[in-house]
């Protein structure tokens, strides 16, 4: 019989899913897509999604692979994205990953949002006046 503590830390690493484990092979993930398995290969084609290989050099995708397969599939069906305008998107996003410190510059050169600024601080949001000197 299992003791509560052994129990306890099964449940917890159960519930802990490491995102970059490859786990899912080609059709498996096909199918969780509903996909054909050759357009995943197209996306490894192009450079938009990279899974690991084995020993015998079969696909193996992690589930932030598959993540990342969702969003190229919501980019491409749900708002007409072509494949270049997606790999765009997932080259910007790649690069822009916001940092504690970037996130604490802004928040102190930012006192306020600039559409509640009273506008004697702001000239150039003043209204101009209907008749020119």
């Amino acid at each position: 019989m299992m003791d509560r503590r052994t129990a306890e830390r099964r449940r917890a690493s159960s519930a802990h899913l490491d995102l970059d484990k490859p786990i899912y092979t080609l059709g498996v993930a096909s199918e969780m897509l509903d996909a054909h398995p050759r357009t995943l290969m197209v996306y490894e084609q192009l450079d938009m999604v990279k899974p690991r290989r084995t020993q015998t050099n079969r696909r193996r995708y992690s589930p932030r692979d598959v993540m990342k397969l969702q969003a190229i599939q919501s980019l491409t069906r749900n708002h007409g994205v072509n494949l270049a305008g997606a790999r765009f998107i997932l080259a910007l996003l790649s690069r822009w990953k916001p940092t504690a410190s970037r996130r604490r510059q802004a928040s102190a050169t930012w006192t306020s949002a600039c559409w509640k600024s009273e506008p004697e601080a702001r000239p150039e949001l003043r209204l101009r006046s209907a008749t020119r000197p």
